[in-house]
């Protein structure tokens, strides 16, 4: 059934486009371990200055209910009205690098016009290839780097830097559908998957983060900084060493996670990880998660711890 509603709005502003860039996907829904693509989206926005090309519709793609709007109340009146933001832009990295970057909340409705329609701007703009990136949580350690599972058309990526390469079905997302029909198009087409410690995954992880902004170096050539993001790590790296060595039990489970963790990777003959400048989380969100996670275990279940 056709649309009743046009899919996405073209900025009349927008600047000319050069050919032959970088699409980079970076899409919060489903699954979001750490808030790796939230954050990723944030820094996106907040700290490369894109400038808009098209701006997709919110009534045709999202469902207001599961993901609503926020509303600004000041005392007895509202001030702001702030509806989530789907968009295409032109950015630069931090060496003045141009990309394609698609963000935003992943598509309620309409996946397949969705697709077709990012599929149709990508070859308006002749992009020479198409990255994104998403979280899932792992029984893997925060000590470890954080690995990767790379799909898509770019076996060199794969061969390199895929960890873990399961034969499995899981529940898609939007990136998945654009990954398989960019793939049939005959796109060079790279999917990044971070394997983000378990007990992390509902809290907000910088060095997730900061794994994709390093995957997307990987794929692409991009450079970013995201010093805030590394300053964060820096500043909680002794605090988390407190946490950990003031309980025993904490300890207890992370060397357990670690054993399993490296005792995976020395029979592997799979790719290493990428070696990420930040992999650990904040020493409060660490404290509060472990103890949430520990809490929520039944008791004598210590050879259990990671499995």
């Amino acid at each position: 059934m056709p649309l009743s509603e046009p899919l996405f709005e073209r900025v009349a502003s927008a600047p000319p486009v050069p050919r032959g860039l970088p699409l980079v996907i970076a899409l919060t829904g489903f699954t979001d371990a750490g808030n790796a693509v939230a954050r990723l989206v944030e820094y996106f926005r907040d700290d490369l200055a894109p400038h808009t090309l098209a701006v997709f519709s919110n009534d045709v793609l999202l469902d207001y209910r599961a993901r609503r709007p926020l509303v600004s109340f000041d005392q007895d009146h509202l001030t702001d009205y702030r509806p989530p933001r789907l968009e295409l832009s032109l950015v630069h990295d931090a060496l003045g690098q141009p990309f394609v970057l698609l963000a935003g909340y992943e598509p309620d409705f309409a996946w397949e016009s969705f697709s077709q329609t990012v599929l149709g701007l990508a070859d308006s703009l002749g992009v020479s290839s198409v990255t994104w990136v998403h979280a899932i949580p792992m029984p893997v350690p925060h000590t470890r780097p954080i690995g990767t599972t790379v799909s898509g058309t770019r076996s060199d990526l794969t061969k390199a830097h895929s960890v873990w390469q399961p034969h499995t079905q899981v529940p898609a997302t939007v990136g998945h559908l654009l990954e398989y029909r960019f793939a049939e198009a005959g796109a060079s087409v790279a999917g990044f998957v971070l394997l983000v410690p378990h007990y992390l995954g509902d809290t907000e992880f910088p060095a997730a983060t900061l794994a994709a902004l390093d995957a997307l170096t990987v794929a692409t050539g991009l450079v970013f900084t995201g010093e805030d993001l590394r300053e964060e790590n820096r500043q909680y790296l002794a605090k988390v060493e407190e946490q950990v060595e003031g309980s025993e039990e904490l300890s207890r489970m992370l060397q357990g996670l670690e054993e399993r963790y490296d005792a995976y990777m020395a029979g592997s003959t799979l790719a290493t990880p990428i070696i990420h400048t930040g992999d650990l989380p904040s020493a409060d969100e660490l404290a509060a998660e472990l103890e949430r996670f520990l809490a929520s275990r039944p008791s004598g279940d210590d050879d259990k711890r990671g499995s």
